[in-house]
């Protein structure tokens, strides 16, 4: 899928004193309280990271809090879309004027009505909300249908 990316990272950790004694948990902490967040860091949403601890030795800051600086090498998965980017959603809600997808099971996005109300006319059938393409009455979209879609912003 378009819009993920694998990237080389180097990355400097830091840690408090108190969790000398067990850096690694306290690294993967950390790097966990970063998953499914956007980070203007890493310009996307951290989806998943493959880490290697370069140094066993880590550099200490001072202050009134000497925390520590521990230097990683890891492999990330970044979701970054882009405008013009062809990505794909499951449609999980309908309204007479949006469309509400979940891409990547974490994701939402919203289609306006000004995006598709001159192809697509909205429907209620059976208590079923639906849209129904003007030209081709076989192409409908109704929750949990998967669509792709072009990013505008």
């Amino acid at each position: 899928m378009e819009g993920l990316k694998v990237s080389d990272a180097n990355l400097i950790v830091y840690l408090h004193p108190s969790k000398s004694m067990k850096a690694v948990q306290a690294i993967l902490r950390e790097l966990s309280a970063l998953l499914f967040k956007f980070s203007e860091a890493f310009d996307g949403v951290l989806l998943a990271y493959d880490v290697n601890i370069l140094d066993k030795c880590a550099k200490i800051l001072p202050g009134v809090h000497p925390y520590f600086g521990v230097r990683l090498k890891a492999k990330l998965l970044l979701f970054s879309p882009k405008p013009d980017l062809l990505i794909e959603g499951k449609v999980v809600k309908l309204t007479e004027e949006s469309i509400h997808v979940i891409v990547l099971g974490f994701s939402s996005a919203i289609i306006s009505e000004a995006e598709f109300c001159k192809k697509f006319e909205y429907k209620i059938k059976h208590g079923e909300h639906r849209f129904v393409s003007r030209s081709q009455k076989r192409h409908v979209i109704k929750v949990g249908t998967t669509i792709r879609f072009l990013i505008k912003r």
